[in-house]
């Protein structure tokens, strides 16, 4: 994929209990309708995941994430042209995904569970490694750092060389600071406002900013009322030299691109016509 612009990657959660669209596409057909209608929009990517990773969220099965995944990744990937990513840590659901159609891993535990890093060596698609402090379960239970930006850096750069050990290559590697994972409000905003810090490690970097509890904190506002927040989020990461931004809302995202690509004079809003 060609990262010369922010790219928009949609969220499709296949599961009951994700923090803002959890339920809404459990059904497989619903899911599948709304990953047709993200692409039709314009996604770049779309990111399919079966067991939530929201603040206190429990493991599901192998099985049940399997059945969860799988029948809207065949499917989808037969109706669309669009690069799919899975959204796991499980290595039998990477091999699988991967099997039924899916070009990228989205990994929230940077590929740390047994067997993660060979999977991902032996399948050879691009993986994103994130920053997490704990687990699901407890990761916003008093999350504290010395200095949360070096250390996010410090631990990145340590699964970036564990990936090349086992034999991935470079260009292979996608980093993710993880926003909303183990972090407070001010971790988070510290993060945000030296994401430059992270693009210099010359890999690709992706942000899932969209509708994260920080803005609920910022705005006091439930998920429902963070559109505003997380497209004012995703331009301030992108202005930083983030090359993917992971969005639930697809088209209100790519719009707010087009319109800072235009002020940035990399895209002439009215093509054709002649200005002064």
């Amino acid at each position: 994929m060609n990262l010369d612009r922010p790219r928009v990657m949609g969220v499709l959660n296949v599961t009951p209990d994700s923090f803002f669209d959890g339920g809404r596409y459990f059904e497989p057909s619903i899911a599948i309708a709304h990953g047709l209608s993200m692409a039709e929009q314009g996604a770049d990517i779309l990111d399919i995941g079966g067991e939530s990773a929201r603040p206190g969220a429990l493991p599901v099965s192998l099985q049940e994430e399997l059945d969860r995944v799988l029948p809207v990744i065949e499917t989808l990937r037969r109706q669309i042209d669009i690069p799919i990513s899975i959204d796991t840590s499980k290595p039998e659901v990477m091999r699988a995904a991967v099997a039924a159609g899916a070009a990228m891993i989205n990994d929230v535990n940077a590929l740390r569970s047994p067997g993660a890093l060979t999977a991902a060596a032996e399948m050879g698609v691009p993986v994103c490694l994130m920053h997490m402090q704990g687990q699901p379960r407890n990761m916003q239970h008093e999350p504290s750092y010395s200095n949360v930006v070096e250390e996010v850096l410090e631990f990145l750069q340590a699964r970036v060389d564990a990936a090349l050990e086992a034999g991935l290559s470079p260009n292979q590697l996608v980093l993710d600071p993880g926003f909303g994972f183990g972090k407070t409000l001010m971790h988070n905003l510290e993060l945000l406002n030296q994401l430059k810090q992270l693009v210099g490690l010359n890999y690709p970097v992706l942000a899932g900013l969209s509708r994260k509890s920080m803005l609920g904190r910022i705005l006091k506002s439930e998920d429902e009322d963070r559109l505003a927040g997380s497209l004012t989020l995703s331009i301030l990461a992108c202005q930083q030299g983030v090359h993917i931004i992971r969005v639930h809302d697809v088209a209100p995202t790519l719009q707010a691109l087009r319109v800072l690509e235009a002020a940035n004079l990399k895209q002439d809003p009215q093509p054709g016509r002649r200005t002064a």
